[in-house]
């Protein structure tokens, strides 16, 4: 399947909001499991307990692979930076999920998508159309809807999630900047590692010791990161980071199910309010795109 959606199509920008809406439910899952993880160990040492575990399940598909697959880096700078900036919003989403309810703290992070366009339109000269400004518009206002800003969400704890926010949209905008370059691999590994390295350095600040029953919780959530993280850059492959972005918004629906299923939260009318603008936001972005298309 991965092999497939390599290739380019004339559906590439659908195979590409395909792959951020697979990533996106992974990422949520994995969400979950983090917070929960949370409850327990630091935010650092949820950092790299769960790098290592997906730097070892990498380097074990890589010598599987038989050479098959080969790690190049062609720009060190632009994978330091993207490293980095994944880094950072890691430890500020990990702190938000540790301190907000799950669908808060997701809901505050949709920020992201929406810088996202904005600085791939300064920095990587995307044009964007109207239709999909239309769209963005109100995919912020369902976001607003959400977060209440009046409400309790918005306090200091919601400024974890707003760094997420800043860090995930630096982060894209490379993302897409690169993948001309580097293989989805090849990014994949260096930003772990960073990530991995960053989480062990807070091990002088004070860790837990480590419970057997959650040994499958820390695999469980490598796994699903990992994978996440491959689809994601996949779709930044495939699209434009204003057609692809806004699709992370389906984050929101897992996000809903897994609070209600896990932990009972029961969204409001607001929430399900904002849920439908953003949704239909998203809906109208690929249509938009497809009669771009169509008139050219």
């Amino acid at each position: 399947m991965l092999a497939f959606l390599k290739t380019q199509t004339p559906n590439s920008s659908l195979n590409g909001i395909l792959c951020m809406m697979g990533g996106a439910l992974a990422l949520t899952i994995n969400d979950g499991m983090a917070k929960y993880l949370t409850e327990t160990y630091p935010v650092g040492q949820v950092m790299a307990i769960r790098g290592t575990s997906i730097l070892v399940l990498l380097a074990v598909f890589i010598l599987v692979s038989r050479n098959r697959i080969t790690v190049k880096i062609n720009s060190w700078r632009n994978n330091l930076y993207r490293g980095l900036a994944m880094t950072g919003s890691t430890f500020c989403f990990i702190t938000g999920l540790s301190l907000l309810p799950i669908a808060d703290a997701i809901a505050i992070a949709f920020a992201a998508p929406l810088l996202t366009t904005i600085l791939a339109v300064f920095f990587l000269k995307e044009r964007v159309g109207w239709h999909r400004w239309v769209a963005i518009f109100f995919g912020f206002v369902g976001v607003i809807i959400i977060v209440q800003p009046t409400g309790d969400a918005f306090k200091l704890a919601a400024l974890a999630p707003l760094g997420a926010a800043f860090f995930g949209a630096i982060r894209d905008v490379i993302t897409r900047k690169i993948t001309n370059s580097e293989s989805s691999l090849t990014i994949l590994i260096t930003s772990m590692f960073l990530i991995t390295l960053s989480g062990y350095a807070t091990y002088p600040l004070g860790w837990s010791e480590i419970q057997i029953k959650h040994l499958w919780l820390f695999l469980g959530s490598s796994v699903l990161v990992g994978l996440a993280q491959y689809l994601m850059i996949e779709a930044f492959r495939l699209g434009e980071v204003g057609l692809i972005s806004p699709f992370k918004y389906s984050s929101l629906i897992w996000a809903i199910i897994i609070g209600f299923v896990v932990w009972g939260d029961i969204p409001n009318y607001l929430v399900l309010i904002g849920s439908v603008v953003v949704v239909l936001s998203g809906i109208y972005l690929l249509r938009g795109e497809r009669i771009a298309k169509n008139n050219s």
